[in-house]
């Protein structure tokens, strides 16, 4: 049964009450289900600091690095040293782990021995919408609250599209080169729309203080504006090349939560569940998780900046080959 972050909340802070608090609790939920917030509260609840639980000395969060968006197994083990600690308030200790299931396997392994013996005094929070990516020796040792959407946002027309072709795709009876290749071309060409829509919005904007500008003679003003529109165009290309990924893990998330038969109101692509309860029948739960990890590591390579087209072309033959 999942729950709303506000009735998960009320339960959790019954448990506090009657000191029956768990050491480890995985919070689990879609994307906008409240998964953060219900960790910040409940680090709230434990540090009894419901203000800035985040920023509280005795609450340690780790999430993963922004180049590999894995968390490796240094980062587990500094986390655990931090728990072993006294508490620096006199209370307990409350470590956060956002995206769990990017923990690298030595980074899972680690924090599993942690689970088995956890900190005298501390509580661990783990924060996923992949539950089923954690191994299952780490599910087993957490309470897990899952929670659920109360209003599902509206996807956008990028989304919508992209993952119009991805739905297209998932009947045919097998994944060769050429189907991949046309994949490959429609995302290319679905970002593409978006980059020029972009670069036109921008290009208009700059005119209009161009004009200006001129007027004025205000030449070096001018030349900021013009770097500043140039990385705008760049930092909105990547967000939108983000949000098609971003989409494209959701779809390999939710064949691998129909394989493990969530109720369709858990999905994070509820839209679209025919297509993704489909491609869970047909893969196995190893293979899924394959096609998650090679999805992770082609946004690793972008983010490296890997030549887009490259790192794309690679990464679909990965992910969909």
């Amino acid at each position: 049964m999942a729950f709303s972050s506000a009735e998960a909340y009320a339960l959790l802070k019954d448990c506090k009450t009657q000191n029956r608090l768990a050491h480890a609790y995985l919070v689990s939920g879609p994307e906008g289900s409240g998964t953060r917030e219900l960790a910040a509260g409940l680090a709230g609840l434990i540090l009894e600091c419901p203000a800035t639980p985040l920023s509280h000395p005795d609450c340690h969060c780790i999430e993963p690095e922004s180049k590999s968006r894995r968390i490796r197994v240094d980062v587990v083990r500094d986390l655990e040293s931090k728990l072993h600690l006294r508490s620096l308030s006199g209370g307990s200790k409350v470590g956060i782990l956002f995206e769990a299931d990017r923990l690298m396997e030595q980074a899972a392994n680690a924090l599993l021995k942690t689970l088995e013996e956890p900190p005298s005094n501390s509580h661990l929070l783990l924060v996923t919408r992949f539950p089923e990516n954690l191994l299952e020796t780490i599910l087993s040792r957490c309470i897990e609250v899952p929670l659920r959407l109360l209003e599902r946002p509206p996807l956008l027309p990028i989304e919508q599209k992209w993952l119009l072709h991805l739905a297209d795709i998932a009947n045919h009876p097998r994944f060769d080169l050429p189907e991949v290749y046309l994949l490959v071309r429609k995302f290319q060409e679905t970002l593409g729309e978006a980059k020029e829509l972009i670069q036109k919005e921008n290009e208009a904007a700059f005119k209009r203080e161009e004009t200006v500008f001129k007027q004025t003679g205000n030449r070096d003003a001018l030349e900021e504006r013009e770097e500043y529109y140039k990385a705008l165009t760049e930092s909105r290309c990547l967000q939108e090349r983000s949000r098609l990924l971003l989409a494209t893990e959701k779809w390999w998330g939710d064949a691998l939560k129909n394989r493990a038969g969530t109720p369709a109101d858990a999905l994070d692509l509820p839209e679209f569940s025919q297509q993704t309860a489909a491609l869970g029948a047909r893969f196995s739960t190893a293979q899924l998780l394959s096609k998650s990890a090679a999805l992770s590591e082609m946004q690793a390579r972008l983010q490296a900046n890997v030549t887009e087209a490259l790192a794309v072309e690679t990464g679909f033959l990965a992910v969909f080959g």
